[in-house]
Order: structure tokens, then sequence, then C-alpha cells
């Protein structure tokens, strides 16, 4: 997330002192992305070191103001023509935790991905629940229209992110249960040529003696039970 050019995006309508910054933001994305006052204004001191804003003067209850600058307006509309990088994806909590619980001794991992799958269920639906409240405020006009319609675009790219969390989970544990199932079934040892000597070699069965019968493995009533249907909700 980038709290810096979220900032010039403010700037860039009127000068703002730290707290209206801090406040505006929360109320464009919701607060799902909470800022306190010290990071607001180390931002600020940065912005002003590398010239993309510059101090404004006070208003009447003398609070420092701060104004984006030209050069600060070039970097702001460069970021929103440039791609947002993908070669460095964000560290994600719940991929390192299902990797590291993979052959962990006393992990059930099925156990997590369940746990995990319960958890996302409830967000989305704590997501759809207020995108109705978004697109009600909207409609009526009770607030300001550019901040719901901001939040709005901000739950729907949550929702999206958890209905996509919980198709991993189900391919997590589908893939968990074939390779469980996989790694179930003994590999058939090769019988090497009748009077084929060396190491390994076998003596072949006495004349008259039937050969072992092949029992057909196949996955336990556990894996089978294992497997699910995605179940995601669409909005």
């Amino acid at each position: 997330m980038s709290i810096r050019h979220g900032l010039l995006a403010l700037l860039e309508r009127g000068p703002r002192y730290g707290s209206q910054l801090r406040t505006e933001f929360e109320s464009r994305t919701g607060s799902t992305w909470p800022l306190n006052v010290g990071q607001v204004y180390t931002t600020l001191a940065r912005l002003e070191r590398d010239g993309l804003v510059e101090p404004g003067g006070a208003d009447t209850a003398g609070h420092t103001l701060y104004a984006i600058t030209e050069t600060g307006r070039h970097e702001l509309h460069a970021w929103y023509e440039r791609p947002v990088d993908r070669a460095n994806p964000p560290r994600d909590e719940l991929a390192i935790k299902l990797a590291m619980a993979v052959g962990a001794p006393g992990v059930d991992i099925r156990a997590v991905i369940q746990a995990q799958r319960h958890a996302t269920v409830q967000a989305m639906q704590d997501y759809t629940r207020l995108k109705a409240q978004a697109l009600a405020a909207i409609e009526s006009g009770r607030s300001g229209e550019r901040d719901d319609i901001a939040w709005l675009l901000v739950l729907e790219q949550l929702i999206f992110q958890t209905e996509a969390e919980a198709r991993w989970l189900d391919h997590c544990e589908s893939r968990l249960v074939r390779l469980s199932a996989r790694g179930e079934r003994a590999p058939a040892e090769a019988e090497p040529p009748e009077g084929h000597g060396g190491a390994g070699h076998r003596p072949a069965e006495p004349s008259g003696t039937a050969p072992a019968p092949t029992v057909p493995t196949t996955p336990t009533t556990t894996d089978r039970s294992l497997s699910r249907t995605a179940r995601t909700r669409r909005v």
C-alpha cells in the first residue's frame, strides 16, 4: 500500500494538515488500512524532503498545512499511469503458514485449512454486508458520494480476494488428498528376468506355487471424505 501516493492524492485537492489527511485517508478506504498521526507526519516529512510537498502556512487553529508541489503532482499522475509491480508480491501470512505446516510434526494441516476456511467465509459475509450498506448510502445520498464509491471499490476488491482465498483453500485440501493417496500406493517391484543373477536377484517361484494375489490400492474412506466442492459465495 502506498501511503506516500495516497497522501499526495488527497493534497492535490487542496492544502491539509496531518490529522485531516489521516481522517480523509481512512474515510476514503473505510479504515481498511488505518493510519496513525505519527505515520502521516513521518511520510509528510519525507515528501517534503523529496520536494513533493511544501508547508503551506497554517489554518485558523494553528495547524501546519501542507500543499502538493508541481513535482509532486507529476509524481502522483505518473503513479496513476504506472501498473502496480507484481515482481515482488507482498508476504502473505496464510501462504507462509500452510507452507510451514506441510510435514511439520504434530500439525494437522487439514485442520489449519478448515479453520481458515471458516474465517474466510465469515469475512466474506461481513464484507458483503458492508457493501450493501455502502450501496444504500450512495443511492440515498446520505453522505459524500465520492468517499462512498471509493469505499465500495475497496470492499469489492476485498470480496474478490476472499472468494479467491476460499477457492485456493479448497484447492490446497484437494491437492493434499491426492498426494496422500499417491503416497499410500506402494510402487510395484519390478520382477527381474528369470535366471538373471546379480545383486537383488530373487529366485523364481517354485513350480506349482501360485503367485501372491495383487491387492488393488485405493484411497481410504477418510481421504475420500476429505474431498469437497468449493463453496464460495458470489456477490
